[in-house]
Order: structure tokens, then C-alpha cells, then sequence
């Protein structure tokens, strides 16, 4: 269970956000919102999780960094949406898992299966926490940007009612 601890407003190149910072006891997640969202149907919304390695050093081997600008312009584009943050590098599997995998997919193997051989999950992501973000921000049904099928489908077994999808044009993976 997430508590909400504080809030301000974030100024980006995408226009204003409202930034929420939640904790479950064991790790934060941020919602950025703009624009009124409580109480509305079809919420433009993407859930995404940290990567330090795109958002943090500009690698140009995933397409994290440009999913979160793709996402940020369109909710800016339409007045009102929720970007929720979560701190799950590596699909969860931590920054030690993405560095060993990078021997196997310079092989060519995908992530998933990289991850797989190398003893972690396919992929350890979960999204309750952003189930639960929407929830205190009192969103009726969302439209989500996402590629992940796999997100679609824990959303709904949370609960939240997914309207619509919204593809990110995507290149690259990680």
C-alpha cells in the first residue's frame, strides 16, 4: 500500500507538471499530472519504469528516454494526462542484471531471454503501485501508452479500467 508524502509543481520542456511522490515502504514512485484528471474517463496515461542507463546516461541502446519525451508531448498535446514513474530498472531485475546481460545481447538474444539465461526473470515488473497511484488520484479509466501487452493485463487484474491503447513508436528495446 502506497502513501502519498509530497507534491509541487515540475516545470518542463513539455509544459507544467504536478509531481506526486509515493512510498510503499520499500521504494518511491512519482506521478507527474497535468492538468484535472479526478473523476474523468479516458485519461491519457503511461506508466514507465526508471532506466538509468537511457534517462540517466543518454544510451542510445534502449528507447526509454524518448517513450517518456513521446509521452510527456502527448499529454501535454491533449491539456491533461499521468505519467507514473516507477523505480523498477532492469524490468525489475536491477542494474546487475542489465550489465550481464550485455554480453548475450550484443549475441543478439533479446533482454527477456538474455535475463532468463542469466537467472532472473523475464521480466519482474509489476504494476500495482501505479494501480494504486491512480486510484488515490481518483482516475475513472485510462488511455495507456505502452507497447507492453504484459502491462495491459496486470493493470486490469488490478482493477483500473483501460479504455483504449495508445502504441509509442518504438526502435529499439531493453
Amino acid at each position: 500500500m502506497i502513501i502519498r508524502l509530497a507534491e509541487g509543481s515540475l516545470d518542463t520542456k513539455f509544459g507544467t507538471f504536478q509531481q506526486i511522490l509515493y512510498y510503499d515502504g520499500q521504494k518511491e514512485t512519482i506521478a507527474l499530472v497535468m492538468g484535472d484528471v479526478a473523476r474523468k474517463d479516458n485519461v491519457l496515461c503511461r506508466v514507465h519504469s526508471q532506466c538509468i542507463n537511457g534517462h540517466v546516461f543518454n544510451s542510445t541502446e534502449c528507447d526509454c528516454r524518448e517513450q517518456m519525451e513521446m509521452a510527456q508531448h502527448l499529454v501535454q498535446q491533449a491539456g491533461s494526462g499521468v505519467i507514473i514513474w516507477l523505480d523498477q530498472e532492469g524490468k525489475n531485475n536491477g542494474h546487475m542484471a542489465l550489465l550481464q546481460s550485455r554480453k548475450l545481447k550484443s549475441q543478439g538474444i533479446p533482454q527477456s531471454e538474455a535475463y532468463v539465461r542469466l537467472g532472473y526473470s523475464a521480466d519482474a515488473r509489476s504494476y500495482v503501485r501505479a494501480a494504486e497511484v491512480l486510484r488515490d488520484l481518483q482516475v475513472q479509466s485510462i488511455l495507456l501508452m505502452t507497447n507492453n501487452p504484459e502491462k495491459t493485463s496486470q493493470l486490469q487484474a488490478d482493477g483500473l479500467v483501460i479504455s483504449g491503447i495508445r502504441h509509442l513508436t518504438s526502435q529499439k528495446t531493453h
